[in-house]
């Protein structure tokens, strides 16, 4: 039976998820927009009832909730939005080195329209220094993007210093949520956040929905990226997934009310894996922190081993490798080489992403298999040197 352990790119979806959208496929399958029957009438007040969910679950109101259709979607519309919108204040805007592409690129866009954009390091640990973020910011700065959570490394950033930098400085502060909601506490009020990227598939939701959180008070003002019909109050036009939208409601509601347990058996499965793996052979490096780290998240260099070989040898074992494959060359992950790790331990990293339905025997087996399969893997390479004392 495979071992899925790859939950930062996705999660199944919980059952119980499952059970609260089905009515609304052939039941309950109104159009939300609908006001002049009951079919359309339940649609609305089914997504309504999701919006509260996720709203309680980062400590917003439900009119702060926009729906999407995942986060890609979200971090194109609070970038892009919030930077058009402000224009005409400013043009400049400050990222870190280790966003996601979906942000990274949206603010490629911008430059291409003018916009500048200062793009801050972060530490060895994959840290951003708020203070670094406080000296990038200019009179003219509209918009700071700082996600909470990294995706590959799991480094939680340290939103709540970052967050006051931007109030005190009256710049609007994004940020991509995606990987912390549900497996963390979250709070916009906490963390003085005005516009939050949020999706229900990493957080054992459906594909395919997600929300952009936009403040309203002090208000961020966005320019929506979608036209046709004003839905979700101007800002995301389009027919609501009603389905999905059901599903990441019901998902935050299960979030919320177990995060308090999942996450402390999450660590230990986690640090069980780690124990493993560098108990049972040397030259393992973690990357990115571990005491500020989501707890189901765990990336590893293995000196001497390539990463894609040692996915390819853990056959039935999903798991992810920081490079990423191109048709060209195969290119060491952006994240990695960001926090200064050289080329060579970047393309030996692999991710584990620990999740809600992985079992204490799961984790011993994977942790047998990584070692026995990098073992073999190390002894073959030609670049393989004795361990130093």
């Amino acid at each position: 039976m495979p071992i899925y352990m790859d939950c930062h790119s996705t999660t199944p979806v919980d059952p119980r998820v499952l059970e609260a959208m089905l009515p609304f496929f052939t039941e309950t399958f109104g159009n939300a927009a609908s006001k002049s029957h009951s079919f359309g009438w339940k649609a609305e007040e089914a997504v309504e009832e999701a919006r509260e969910r996720v709203a309680r679950l980062i400590g917003a109101t439900a009119r702060e909730i926009v729906w999407t259709s995942g986060a890609t979607e979200s971090d194109n519309l609070a970038v892009k939005g919030a930077a058009r919108f402000h224009g005409a204040k400013g043009r400049h805007l400050v990222t870190t080195a280790i966003e996601h592409k979906a942000v990274l690129d949206s603010l490629a866009a911008l430059a291409r329209e003018g916009f500048e954009v200062t793009i801050v390091p972060v530490d060895g640990e994959g840290i951003v220094d708020p203070e670094v973020v406080r000296r990038a910011i200019r009179p003219d700065t509209v918009l700071v993007s700082v996600m909470h959570a990294n995706n590959e490394v799991g480094t939680i950033q340290p939103l709540e210093e970052i967050g006051r930098i931007t109030r005190e400085k009256g710049v609007l502060l994004h940020t991509d949520a995606v990987q912390s909601l549900g497996r963390i506490p979250f709070d916009v009020e906490a963390l003085n956040a005005d516009l939050v990227s949020l999706s229900a598939h990493k957080m054992y939701g459906p594909k395919g929905v997600g929300a952009l959180y936009v403040r309203r008070r002090p208000r961020a003002r966005l320019v929506a990226q979608i036209d046709g019909g004003g839905h979700e109050r101007g800002y995301r036009s389009g027919t609501l997934n009603v389905p999905g939208i059901v599903g990441f409601g019901r998902a935050a509601e299960l979030s919320q009310a177990e995060m308090a347990t999942e996450a402390p058996r999450l660590l230990a499965l986690r640090e069980r894996l780690r124990r493993a793996i560098q108990s049972g052979m040397d030259r393992v490096t973690v990357n990115g922190s571990l005491t500020h780290r989501l707890p189901g998240n765990l990336n590893l260099s293995f000196a001497h081993v390539e990463g894609e070989a040692l996915l390819i040898a853990m056959r039935g074992v999903a798991v992810s490798s920081g490079s990423a494959c191109t048709s060209a060359s195969l290119e060491p992950s952006y994240v990695l080489r960001a926090m200064g790790v050289s080329d060579e331990l970047a393309h030996s990293s692999i991710r584990f992403g620990i999740g809600r339905f992985n079992t204490e025997e799961e984790v011993d087996h994977v942790g047998r298999l990584v070692v026995e399969k990098a073992t073999r893997l190390r002894e073959m390479s030609p670049l393989t040197a004795p361990a130093t004392e």
